[in-house]
């Protein structure tokens, strides 16, 4: 219980840290925020998933992706196929052309649902594609990459390129993929309305589970041997390698669990915005997705969901109170957080917040087990004059 403790919570101080982030989430935020503002919160997090992987795969295994909108994007298509087929059944589209098939087919004449749609009626498959299709594409990439050891400047500029590529893509196949408005007017989950107020407040606890999850597994890869060779791959790759190791193959899984993580926030985006479009696939919203992680402190899976927040928070603000400055203002927040706090928020917790938490009182059980000291003998030193014994008296 004691080593579960530690791997997956990292210890007091690390318990200290998820229970903060949980209250605030979890309590804070559903109590002082209406729908709209809590749905808002809710898109934020998703985000958060994308800066979580990154701490993994660019925080401590050195794999700086600007592609991670690829893996966001791919795993939001899928749900939102399965959605848009929900919404289009033949009694919503009977006045179309070809009742049956979502809206923007039958305007690109489109007149049977392609072969790609077709298990998307499945909401089981959709759930194992969330998954599996963008950690297959991960793979795909990171084999390509890796056992050739390209990486470093190179493999963030082909991540940057894949990125435009499927972009481009996604436009092209405006009769499958919607075009540039992206798959819209999504409704239904099962049945389930999920435009309903109660439906966005119970999506958002889900979205919040699965993050504080996703947070969980990192740890506990970053507090195994694994995430030992992560940061020595970072630090010094080729001893590593001399040492025996495969070490494209853990960069290889490191990626594609950064991905897997992008793909579920990707999927709880369309479920709770409701629409899904290549606008969260390209180049721009992959690198704001590293700013996240930047701001938050790219070593800490905590600090990345904070980054998210304060940059989404500002984004938002800004955009609303300064229409015509936000962009500067974004920018300059940026740059003093980059100047002032390189290690972002996490750095800001290092320096002053463990010390302020390390004075405050613990109880003496954590999880079952006493937290005792340990009683270490000391031996006295000998006395320079020697003791007469005692005579004790029968």
């Amino acid at each position: 219980m004691k080593n579960a403790y530690e791997s997956l919570l990292g210890g007091k101080q690390g318990a200290i840290g998820l229970l903060v982030l949980a209250t605030l989430i979890l309590v804070v935020f559903p109590l002082m925020l209406d729908t709209f503002r809590l749905n808002m919160v809710g898109k934020y997090l998703t985000y958060a998933f994308v800066a979580v992987g990154l701490v993994l795969c660019w925080g401590y295994g050195g794999i700086l992706s600007l592609g991670q909108g690829i893996f966001f994007g791919v795993g939001g298509y899928c749900m939102a196929m399965f959605l848009k087929l929900e919404a289009s059944d033949p009694e919503s589209t009977k006045i179309q052309s070809t009742p049956g098939i979502p809206d923007f087919m039958d305007w690109n004449q489109i007149t049977e649902l392609p072969m790609m749609w077709q298990p998307f009626h499945s909401f089981s498959f959709t759930l194992l594609a969330v998954i599996a299709v963008p950690t297959l594409l991960a793979l795909i990439i990171g084999v390509a990459m890796f056992k050739r050891r390209v990486g470093d400047v190179y493999f963030s500029i082909v991540t940057q390129a894949i990125a435009a590529i499927l972009t481009i893509l996604i436009i092209g196949q405006q009769g499958l993929t919607g075009g540039v408005n992206g798959i819209t007017d999504l409704r239904t989950l099962l049945g389930w309305d999920i435009r309903d107020d109660s439906a966005k407040i119970i999506l958002y606890f889900v979205n919040a589970f699965l993050l504080l999850g996703c947070i969980l597994l990192g740890r506990f890869i970053l507090t195994s041997k694994l995430g030992r060779l992560l940061m020595a791959m970072r630090d010094k790759e080729e001893r590593v390698r001399f040492s025996g190791y495969d070490v494209a193959s853990f960069k290889i899984f490191v990626f594609c669990v950064a991905a897997a993580f992008s793909a579920i926030g990707g999927a709880m985006f369309a479920l709770q915005v409701g629409f899904m479009s290549p606008s969260f696939v390209g180049i721009v919203p992959s690198i704001e997705m590293v700013i996240f992680a930047a701001v938050g402190g790219r070593m800490s899976l905590l600090g990345a969901v904070y980054g998210t927040l304060l940059v989404s928070f500002g984004k938002t603000y800004f955009s609303e109170s300064f229409p015509e400055l936000w962009l500067y203002l974004m920018g300059g927040l940026f740059i003093v957080v980059v100047m002032y706090f390189p290690n972002g928020i996490a750095g800001l917790w290092e320096s002053h917040g463990r010390k302020w938490i390390s004075r405050i009182p613990v109880g003496q059980k954590v999880f079952g087990q006493a937290e005792t000291k340990a009683r270490v003998p000391v031996a006295k030193a000998p006395l320079k004059q020697p003791v007469r014994e005692l005579e004790t008296t029968p």
